[in-house]
């Protein structure tokens, strides 16, 4: 029995919000601008209604979300660079060293994300950080589940050498 696509639920949206955010911010490298990636997703995707397969609202949204970024990506690099001045020191965060740390080194991991190629980015960004499944993240990568599999695992491997603690040596 085929299953028969329904009507994105505009409701659901905000369900799904904060998967999209660590997606975007994975794929911009920076919190502010996954805040507006995310935004101008949500636009676009609720100026008209949407079918999407049923279960599938996440692949569905997390594929508008790339293919948000990429359009984003060739109008800017059509555009002329504006250098501005170079952004002041931060608000100092009385949280505590720790998590202060936690945060610069996510933001670390994430901006090393941003680095790769879009076709392993793709798949690290659907399963670590949006926590889709391989099956989920093949369906919304429109990639099959081996090759979805092997980009994740190359993703991975390109990031790893770069997440060992800090003042570790890499073994022979």
């Amino acid at each position: 029995m085929a299953v028969m696509p329904r009507l994105l639920d505009p409701d659901a949206l905000p369900r799904h919000l904060d998967r999209l955010h660590r997606a975007a911010w994975a794929m911009t490298g920076d919190p502010v601008d996954a805040d507006d990636l995310v935004q101008e997703t949500c636009a676009r995707v609720l100026a008209r209604p949407r079918m999407v397969q049923p279960e599938d609202e996440v692949g569905y949204l997390l594929s508008a979300l790339r293919n948000t970024f990429v359009s984003r990506w060739r109008s800017a690099s059509r555009r002329a660079e504006v250098v501005g001045i170079p952004e002041g020191l931060e608000a100092a965060d009385h949280a505590g060293a720790e998590a202060l740390e936690d945060r610069v080194r996510a933001r670390e991991v994430l901006s090393w994300i941003a680095e790769l190629p879009d076709a392993l980015a793709a798949p690290l960004v659907a399963v670590d950080v949006a926590g889709l499944s391989i099956p989920e993240a093949a369906a919304a990568l429109d990639v099959g589940k081996r090759e979805t599999h092997v980009r994740l695992l190359r993703a991975r491997a390109a990031i790893g050498p770069r997440l060992r603690p800090r003042g570790m040596a890499a073994t022979a």
